[in-house]
């Protein structure tokens, strides 16, 4: 699999003119070499695969990394880099420019000599906007976890909680099936605090008659999920189900009409329209959705502002919400894989209002 991950960004170092790349930011760093470290340089050109690390990872890389000849690198790891590119006749020298930063800019101009490093934004991540066959099944249980633990936790949460006992009982659950980690902050919120929409868990005590607004998803494999469902705990007052419909109608809305050739705009305009239509536009802020893979936000974007066009194997989250500050908010957010024809859902959580005793 990263043969043809390689073959790929070669061809996009081709189109951009570039004789060589260098990678180090960690996901990208495993997505063309599927090294798990925390240290070590990609360095390709049209016919050389090397892989760069210290003598920590020199055994591991060459269990991981296929495909490429393993350098255990100088104790400047760029002296390495010159030294291999000066032996190929390299002059110029293409790096992640989103993720380094200026002082190693400086330095790296300094140590190259007179290779001309060359500033590329996005071709990477370019590659990793369209899951391949691998990855959405990766994806799939990652998904299929986020299932489990709401379908677990949704037996547990009652008055008396605190948010912070109740994201402590679903991260352990997600650990204890195999998730490396949480995909990010598990958002607990509830009562007025589920009008924020990134109300990660605190230590309020859950009430009666409340929203408790669960985000989460599982970091497995190397790969997240990311989903969201709203409860009510106690009988909901007229308000909670008007607005809670309202989300549901919307995300049901988009979910039906989201296909290829979109750009993020129009995905974003079919739930927007929606809550709009029902008075509740301004308390929708954020955009419908983002896209999903081995970092929780990636590309592409489903927003306002999005030109992005979705295209088959994109995974991305469908998210809207509404948020009434010192009342409470509804966010219900699936992940889906864009497809030839239309969209395939990954997560299956029920979505109708649970209301908890």
């Amino acid at each position: 699999m990263t043969k043809q991950r390689v073959e790929k960004l070669r061809g996009k170092l081709e189109e951009q003119g570039l004789e060589a790349l260098l990678v180090g930011s960690p996901y990208n760093r495993r997505y063309i070499s599927g090294f798990t470290g925390s240290s070590g340089w990609v360095l390709l050109t049209s016919s050389k695969s090397w892989f760069l690390t210290d003598f920590r990872y020199t055994e591991q890389a060459a269990e991981q990394v296929q495909g490429f000849e393993i350098v255990e690198h100088a104790a400047d790891y760029m002296e390495s880099v010159r030294e291999l590119l000066a032996a190929e006749g390299i002059t110029r020298l293409g790096f992640e420019q989103e993720h380094t930063v200026y002082s190693n800019y400086v330095r790296w101009g300094q140590v190259l000599g007179s290779i001309e490093l060359v500033p590329a934004a996005g071709i990477i991540e370019s590659l990793r906007a369209v899951k391949d066959a691998s990855e959405l099944a990766i994806m799939q249980e990652a998904a299929d976890l986020a299932d489990a633990t709401f379908d677990y936790i949704k037996g547990l949460i009652k008055p008396g909680m605190k948010e912070s006992d109740v994201a402590l009982e679903m991260e352990v659950f997600m650990r204890s099936r195999g998730a490396t980690s949480s995909s990010f902050d598990t958002i607990v919120a509830s009562g007025e605090r589920s009008a924020l929409p990134h109300g990660v868990a605190s230590g309020r005590v859950i009430g009666s008659k409340e929203f408790v607004k669960l985000d989460f998803g599982a970091l497995y494999n190397g790969y997240c999920s990311d989903l969201t469902r709203t409860v009510a705990v106690g009988e909901p007052s007229a308000k909670h189900r008007e607005i809670y419909e309202i989300v549901l109608e919307a995300q049901l809305h988009a979910l039906a009409n989201i296909r290829p050739g979109m750009t993020g705009i129009e995905a974003d305009a079919l739930a927007r329209d929606v809550i709009a239509k029902h008075g509740y536009g301004d308390q929708f802020g954020h955009s419908l959705g983002h896209g999903l893979g081995m970092e929780v936000h990636e590309k592409p974007n489903l927003s306002k502002r999005s030109d992005n066009v979705l295209t088959p194997g994109m995974v991305v989250t469908v998210e809207p919400g509404i948020y009434i500050p010192g009342f409470g908010g509804v966010r219900i957010e699936d992940d889906i894989v864009i497809t030839e024809n239309g969209i395939q859902i990954l997560t299956a959580s029920p979505k109708e209002l649970i209301i908890l005793s």
